[in-house]
């Protein structure tokens, strides 16, 4: 359960500061940085607060810089900070001699002669709640001065200095912004801005590099050997525990999570999961700067609930969601603060998430509790709803979109248009529409209602399926009505779905050049249109997104399809399980490029990423 890292990776900043380590607070907030301890995103901090809904964050404690004073009258700056592109100071990651992330938590060790400083860090589940321990493990005796540069404002802004921040004093440290708090030893106030505080990867991805910080002081204590120096950070009414209990208590909880892990890498997948659930129960798409969307829930649901053993977790938040329907579809998101209903398949994965609930745990009774919702969603589609999602009488195939909107999870769009609207009959829609029939006629069979209409159109559906959708040349149409030939990833749920129409049967080889060490492409290099680098600003990376960048989640589904198949899934995970030491640490990231070496992109932390990961790891075992 341990990632280690030495001082050639920690030491430098190509290397060091490429390497991020989250720790979540179970309610959208978290703690978030790189190994090297230099600030590259404006998400990094040490206390990002979630506000009434997870995509609500504000970024607080920016850092808090280790400074040694030592009694030769030397002071060492152990704080790394970038003022312009190779522009840095203080350099104090030079001094780092090691980096680990063991049960989940980022430690660090700096070295300056025989003295050597340990920090590392937690937080409380449920609350924005942060301790760090500073610990002496050899030399001394040292003053370490722990200075706090703060901020107060939107995760996804900047803020720059137009007057002092608001600071109160407290006995043990400040109060900033009326908003959050700081408490430890020796307080002693500052009061001025760091100007001009460069991020490079705001610069690579197009965006405003540059915000000022808030000296608000430092702590101060005196060391030997063995002796700690504790701050915590809080944003809420009840004061914390001292830092050394929040930090063993996380390590006790890690244990408890990954207790009956068959190997390291499930132990660290399965902390790398825990990130993503919040309180609701509810799921956070990724870190650090998406919320909840229902999509990506749904297809995060048997990884993160069901291969976890949080299935009590699961049920509650199936139900939870089930309560969102409206005329026939599942709500979107609650990011912009009301729902929104823009997908075409969310509902269809919300029904394969009961199904799995059903499958895995043996507890029908909460299918039949929901098929009334689902008897909803099926009458929605066939009589038709938003975005002309409707059943087509003579195919029973789902048809959907409107121009403007692209409803898929191929969602990218520039300036109101989508880069890929594939408006008609999505391949992956109605393999997702046929299983979901599926569903259906088992659990009206179950609750003693007569499945045999919804078998009938199952029936009808598959045939027109297997009619319509395979192209001469081997593989299946991406889109019908009107067509779109192009190989697509998206075609793998028709042989993985276990109600989908061609379940069982092998995938196409037209497929298989889509697959990479990260994941599927989602479009083939030789393809018209392909991208192969999902880098740049805004409008490149969507213009890419979905136009050759890979997508870890896809070898889920495509894992599933080869094993129904009765085909080998044994070296799939190799690339995605060495990427856990790579990028996110101990976790999988939202894209890579499609171009070799498949660098990873987008967030560095995704959900369905990991769980479609963690599930296809324990599938192996089966």
């Amino acid at each position: 359960m341990s990632i280690i890292l030495g001082s050639q990776t920690c030491g430098s900043l190509t290397e060091g500061a490429s390497r991020e380590w989250l720790v979540a607070d179970g309610r959208g907030g978290y703690a978030m940085g790189t190994v090297a301890g230099l600030r590259t995103r404006r998400y990094h901090a040490l206390l990002v607060v979630a506000g009434d809904r997870p995509a609500l964050r504000n970024v607080g404690l920016a850092s808090l810089d280790p400074v040694l004073e030592l009694p030769s009258g030397a002071r060492v700056q152990l704080g790394t900070h970038e003022w312009g592109p190779g522009v840095v100071s203080p350099a104090g990651h030079a001094h780092l001699e090691r980096f680990d992330l063991t049960d989940g938590l980022p430690r660090w060790r700096w070295r300056v002669g025989d003295l050597v400083l340990e920090r590392e860090l937690a937080m409380v589940p449920g609350q924005s709640t942060l301790g760090v321990v500073h610990r002496v493990l050899a030399g001394g005796p040292v003053r370490l001065r722990l200075e706090a540069l703060c901020t107060w404002r939107d995760a996804h802004g900047e803020r720059f200095g137009d007057g002092p921040l608001a600071t109160e004093a407290t006995a043990d440290g400040v109060v900033v912004e009326g908003a959050y708090r700081l408490a430890g030893p020796g307080w002693t106030p500052g009061g001025e801005w760091y100007r001009g505080a460069y991020l490079r990867e705001e610069e690579a991805r197009g965006l405003n590099p540059r915000e000022d910080l808030w000296y608000a002081g430092a702590f101060v204590a005196d060391l030997s050997a063995g002796e700690v120096a504790e701050v915590t950070a809080w944003a809420g009414a009840e004061p914390p525990p001292p830092a050394t209990v929040i930090v063993a208590a996380a390590r006790a909880r890690a244990a408890e999570l990954t207790a009956g892990a068959a190997d390291g890498t499930e132990a660290q997948l399965r902390l790398a999961a825990d990130a993503f659930i919040v309180q609701g129960p509810d799921v956070v798409a990724g870190y650090p700067w998406f919320g909840t969307w229902s999509r990506d829930t749904m297809i995060s649901f048997p990884g993160l609930f069901l291969a976890t053993g949080r299935a009590a977790q699961g049920r509650e938040l199936l139900r939870r969601y089930a309560a969102t329907l409206h005329d026939g579809l599942l709500a979107n998101t609650a990011d912009t603060g009301q729902l929104e209903y823009n997908t075409v398949d969310a509902t269809l994965w919300f029904v394969q998430a009961v199904d799995g609930y059903c499958s895995a745990t043996g507890d029908y009774g909460l299918g039949v509790e929901l098929l009334p919702a689902l008897e909803t969603i099926y009458a929605a589609h066939l009589r038709g709803t938003a975005y002309d999602i409707h059943v087509e009488s003579s195919d029973s195939l789902l048809s959907q979109g409107l121009p403007g909107y692209a409803l898929t999870w191929m969602d990218a769009r520039i300036n109101g248009v989508p880069v890929t609207p594939r408006i008609g009959k999505p391949v992956e829609v109605n393999a997702l529409w046929i299983n979901a029939l599926s569903v259906l006629a088992g659990l009206r069979e179950r609750a003693g209602t007569d499945p045999e209409p919804v078998r009938a159109q199952h029936a009808q559906a598959s045939e027109a399926f297997r009619k319509r959708y395979p192209v001469p040349g081997g593989w299946l149409a991406d889109v019908l009505d009107p067509d779109s030939d192009l190989v697509r990833p998206n075609q793998v749920l028709a042989y993985a779905l276990p109600g989908a129409p061609l379940h069982g049967q092998p995938v196409p080889p037209a497929v298989h050049p889509l697959l990479t060490p990260l994941g599927l492409r989602t479009l083939a290099p030789d393809a018209p249109g392909y991208r192969g680098l999902h880098r740049g600003d805004s409008t490149s990376r969507d213009q890419a997104y979905h136009q050759g960048t890979v997508w870890p989640w896809l070898i889920g589904p495509y894992a599933d399809a080869r094993r129904a198949a009765g085909q080998p899934i044994a070296d799939l995970l190799s690339g995605l399980t060495a990427h856990l030491r790579e990028y996110g640490l101990g976790s999988v990231s939202e894209t890579a490029d499609g171009d070799p070496p498949h660098r990873a992109t987008g967030c560095p932390f995704q959900a369905w990423s990991v769980a479609e990961v963690l599930r296809v790891q324990r599938a192996l075992r089966m």
